[in-house]
C-alpha cells in the first residue's frame, strides 16, 4: 500500500481518513466549477507565506458569492491538526473551498455554507537539480473567466496542456496565449534574464500572479536587481541568458533548455542568488510584506 492510503483530510471541521473525505452530489463546486484552492508547503511545520496565499483566497471567495474568510489563526490550526494525523511537519497542503449545497440551477444568492476541505500529502520529489526542460505549447493560454485569474476548479485548460506535454516529469509546458505573448507553465510562472534584467509576463497576459511569482519579484526589489513586467515575444525568451520556473511547491526551478535553445540553467547568477535568498526565510516568514525589514536584519 502506498503512504497516501493512510492520509487524512480534513472536511468542515472534522480530521477524517481519506476515504471517508465526501462531497455532496449538490456541491456547486462540482456542479458548475465554483470552488477555489491554494497550494503551499509547511517547512518543519511552518506554512511558508500562509497569509498571502490566505489573502489570494478571501479575495477570490468574495468574487464566487462564498461568505466565507479565512485568518490566519484558524488556517494554522487546521494545518497543525492535519500535520498530526498525518505526522508530517514538511507537508503538501491543498487548502480547498467549494460553494457548498445548493438546488440545480444557477443561483444569485450568497453561498453561506461551503464545503472546507484541506488535502495533505507528503512533498513529491524535489526537481533535478540541473533543472527542467521547457516545452513550448501548442494549446494557447486561455482568457481568464472574469477579470483576473482565479485559482478556481476551472482546471481544464491546464489538463490539456499537460496530455499535450505527456508524462514527462522533467520537462515543464510553457503556454502563449491567443495573441502569441509568452504566458506561463502549466503549474508554473516563469522568468528569465537577459543583460542583467529579469523579465516575467504581467497578469494582464491571462496568467494566474502565482504566490511564489509575487515572492520572488519582492527578492528581487530588495536585492537590487532590476524587473520589469510585460508582454513579450516568444523570441524575447529564446534571447535570454537564464530562465527559471516558480510555483509554491518546487520554489525555484531552473530550465536549462527550451526546444534547441540552451540556457545557463543551475549555473544562472540571478537564479542560484534567489534560491540561496529564497531558503532564508521559508521555514519563518507568513508573507511577502516581511521581506524589508528581515533583509535587512
Amino acid at each position: 500500500k502506498g503512504v497516501m492510503d493512510h492520509m487524512y483530510v480534513y472536511v468542515n471541521g472534522k480530521i477524517v481518513p481519506r476515504e471517508e473525505a465526501q462531497l455532496s452530489a449538490f456541491d456547486h463546486g462540482f456542479l458548475y466549477g465554483l470552488g477555489l484552492f491554494e497550494t503551499f508547503r509547511t517547512y518543519d511545520g511552518h506554512p511558508f507565506l500562509l497569509d498571502d496565499h490566505l489573502a489570494r483566497l478571501n479575495c477570490g471567495l468574495s468574487e464566487l458569492h462564498i461568505a466565507r474568510q479565512f485568518g490566519r489563526a484558524e488556517a494554522v490550526d487546521i494545518i497543525e491538526r492535519l500535520l498530526r494525523a498525518n505526522e508530517l511537519r514538511d507537508a503538501y497542503v491543498r487548502f480547498n473551498v467549494s460553494a457548498g449545497v445548493g438546488d440545480l440551477g444557477l443561483s444569485t444568492e450568497q453561498y453561506l455554507r461551503p464545503t472546507i476541505i484541506v488535502y495533505m500529502k507528503p512533498l513529491p520529489p524535489a526537481a533535478p537539480q540541473e533543472g527542467k526542460e521547457g516545452v513550448i505549447l501548442t494549446t494557447t493560454r486561455n482568457s481568464p473567466e472574469g477579470d483576473q485569474r482565479l485559482k478556481s476548479h476551472h482546471y481544464l485548460n491546464n489538463m490539456i496542456g499537460k496530455w499535450e506535454l505527456g508524462n514527462r516529469p522533467h520537462a515543464e509546458g510553457i503556454f502563449l496565449n491567443r495573441e502569441g505573448a509568452v504566458a506561463e507553465g502549466i503549474v508554473s510562472n516563469i522568468f528569465w534574464i537577459k543583460g542583467g534584467v529579469v523579465y516575467t509576463p504581467a497578469p494582464s497576459v491571462g496568467i494566474l500572479n502565482g504566490i511564489t511569482r509575487q515572492f520572488v519579484i519582492a527578492l528581487l526589489n530588495e536585492l537590487h536587481i532590476p524587473i520589469e513586467e510585460g508582454v513579450y515575444p516568444l523570441s524575447d525568451l529564446y534571447e535570454a541568458d537564464e530562465v527559471f520556473i516558480t510555483n509554491s511547491l518546487q520554489e525555484i526551478v531552473p530550465l536549462h533548455r527550451i526546444g534547441h535553445r540552451v540556457y545557463l540553467g543551475q549555473n544562472g547568477p540571478v537564479t542560484c542568488a534567489l534560491q540561496r535568498h529564497y531558503r532564508r526565510f521559508t521555514d519563518t516568514l507568513w508573507t511577502r510584506n516581511e521581506l524589508s525589514e528581515r533583509m535587512n536584519r
